[in-house]
């Protein structure tokens, strides 16, 4: 078996057939939904771009209830901190 047969996992004759068929194919469903390569690549690129937006979305509300929290939570513990320690 040559290093190129085994590189592609089968003939390269047999590789070629096989990458036009599934070519032809995924180009007809593509061209039946109306999509276009740039909009995959689009469609790929927007599901990034709200998944960061969404992520840093996350953070921010996160932020704010420990920002909500804390308001209640330090003083009351620093309250009971100073009770404590006069004991």
């Amino acid at each position: 078996m040559s290093g190129l047969t085994r590189f592609l996992g089968d003939s390269p004759l047999r590789v070629l057939l096989k990458l036009i068929v599934v070519s032809f194919l995924v180009g007809i469903v593509m061209s039946a939904f109306g999509w276009s390569p740039f909009d995959v690549l689009y469609g790929v690129r927007d599901f990034f771009v709200d998944l960061w937006r969404m992520g840093f979305r996350a953070i921010d509300r996160f932020l704010g209830y420990f920002l909500l929290g804390a308001a209640i939570v330090i003083p009351a513990f620093l309250v009971l901190r100073l009770f404590s320690y006069r004991r």
